[in-house]
């Protein structure tokens, strides 16, 4: 009878007791013949116990298994062999000393599994799958110098220098940092912006909500009591450099505006030219000129929808159109029916439909803005001083040289009312505000009355809410900010005589116009972004001022 095979033996593990390589590759001396002697005989088949029969199929799996792992361990063990001495040592030091047991290696390899919590929603395989291929590794080494906090300088950065709220915050942790910035933000976006909670889930309460602002934003009359954005006493406010710096001229500026959708103010001047510039508070690019031949401009406007610019001259009646869409030059020679020798003031009104131009002898030629076509002409006594359209484009204030403000009706252009303004020899500029509260009239004598727009409509001498008398020349100019916090008086009679005034207490800021030592000189026209906190002044040495308004509720 042939000797039978030789096998190898496999440690205890229960007692934990581990071979070495030469004992583990040793023969079992009972099972074979040794060196030069007879072989055993095996044991009778009568002493032999009878395997266990399996009773189920997960027995019989288990066997499989355990043979099919008894066949790789005998395959490695005989490679084993034929590798080298540090091919095996260098083995034992990368993976341990695991080579009696795969599942191990793999085990460590792996590293410690990470616990998650089981989904209701998951089937037993997914939660099974998710068990065994979610794990964490450990890092391989930690830098002792990430841990410490490295501090960042505040002072000497002309961005964050802004964040500091004392001198000793010079320097400031990076986390420290991160905070102050998110509490900037949340201050100039007025709280958490709803795309930034996680955790917030739209319900039907919110939905109720939205309906009634909604509702509430159809509608114009007195909302506003109090200013919860906008301190009054002191703004805080900072210099920009000129919009027109990348296109100096040394002509009176005439006219300045901000773009109604876009970030970009127009600049125009005496010298025929108007300019387009990118505001970004810094370098302000600028991004086209137009120059118009032997055309001073007087007055150039936005359309409602930011598509066209308009133009008039301090002595022509030529109306210039230009298409910022096609990049086209349209001048308006004549218009039919409109009888008029200069044509230099004009009004657009807040929908984008009407064109008002302010002719002599007191009269107002109410225009399609569309066609440029005359719809009507109205009349009134004396010149007409200055013209605007109420916020819903319905109403029309024009105010005279005697000293009295007409309300028209714009569709059927009758005269709705008619009142005096109180203690003005003639008016020189009239404004209204955006959310339909306010009226502000501007007269010869340098006071502004602030009055209510319903009693514009039904009294014949309304008393103002306030009056403004810190100007002591003719106010020229007068514009609302678009939430209606900020009303801007200028005088172009007067160096500085330019002030912001605080809605609803009808106070002055006191640090304004003079900060850091930088004055505004003659100012001739002024305008407020629609939403980033921008103000523009347009003075008589050809600089368009830009000041940035931190304080700005929609900043």
């Amino acid at each position: 009878m042939p000797p039978e095979r030789r096998s190898r033996t496999r440690p205890d593990r229960r007692t934990g007791v581990r071979l070495g390589r030469k004992s583990r590759m040793k023969p079992d001396r009972r099972a074979g013949a040794g060196p030069g002697g007879p072989p055993r005989k095996a044991a009778p088949s009568s002493q032999r116990k009878p395997p266990a029969r399996p009773s189920t199929a997960a027995a019989a799996i288990a066997v499989a298994a355990e043979e099919e792992r008894r066949l790789r361990q005998q395959n490695r063990l005989t490679l084993e062999e034929d590798k080298p001495a540090v091919e095996r040592c260098l083995e034992e030091l990368v993976f341990g000393d695991v080579e009696d047991d795969e599942d191990a290696l793999l085990r460590r390899l792996q590293g410690p599994r990470v616990r998650v919590q089981e989904d209701s929603g998951d089937s037993e395989v997914e939660n099974e799958a998710k068990d065994n291929f979610l794990f964490q590794k450990k890092p391989v080494w930690v830098d002792e110098e990430d841990e410490d906090d490295e501090m960042v300088d505040m002072k000497n950065n002309r961005f964050r220098k802004d964040m500091m709220k004392n001198a000793s915050e010079s320097k400031l942790s990076k986390d420290k940092l991160q905070k102050r910035l998110k509490e900037e933000f949340q201050h100039a976006m007025g709280g958490v912006p709803a795309w930034a909670e996680t955790k917030k889930r739209k319900t039907s309460s919110d939905d109720e909500s939205e309906e009634d602002e909604d509702d509430l934003l159809q509608r114009t009359g007195n909302f506003i009591s109090t200013s919860t954005s906008l301190p009054k006493g002191i703004l805080k406010i900072k210099n920009c450099q000129h919009a027109n710096a990348e296109r100096p001229t040394t002509a009176r500026i005439s006219s300045v505006q901000f773009h109604p959708r876009a970030q970009v103010v127009m600049v125009a001047a005496l010298d025929n030219a108007i300019s387009l510039f990118q505001v970004d508070g810094k370098t302000n690019p600028k991004i086209q000129s137009i120059y118009l031949e032997k055309f001073p401009i007087y007055k150039a406007c936005f359309s409602a929808n930011g598509e066209e610019v308009l133009a008039t001259s301090v002595h022509s009646k030529v109306l210039y159109v230009y298409d910022m869409l096609a990049g086209k030059l349209i001048p308006v020679h004549q218009v039919r029916g409109l009888k008029e020798k200069i044509v230099r003031s004009f009004e657009v009104s807040p929908d984008g439909s009407f064109l008002l131009i302010n002719g002599v002898a007191g009269y107002l030629h109410l225009l399609s803005m569309k066609t440029k076509e005359l719809i009507g002409s109205m009349k009134i006594n004396g010149r007409v001083a200055a013209s605007t359209f109420s916020s819903d484009s319905k109403r029309m204030y024009a105010s005279s040289g005697d000293g009295e403000v007409y309300v028209w009706d714009v569709n059927s252009r009758k005269c709705l009312n008619r009142f005096v303004d109180e203690g003005s020899l003639y008016g020189l500029s009239i404004a209204t505000s955006r959310n339909g509260q306010y009226v502000a009239c501007g007269s010869n004598c340098g006071v502004v009355n602030i009055y209510n727009q319903d009693s514009c409509l039904q009294e014949t001498n309304p008393k103002p809410i306030k009056a403004i008398m810190n100007l002591v020349t003719g106010v020229t100019s007068l514009t609302f900010n678009p939430t209606t916090e900020i009303l801007a008086v200028a005088s172009e009679e007067m160096k500085e005589a330019v002030r912001l005034v605080h809605l609803p207490s009808c106070t002055v800021f006191s640090n304004f116009p003079v900060i850091k030592k930088k004055t505004v000189s003659l100012v001739h026209t002024m305008d407020f972004s629609p939403r980033s906190g921008y103000f523009a002044l347009g003075n008589e040495k050809g600089k368009a001022l830009i000041y940035r308004l931190h304080h700005y509720s929609d900043f």
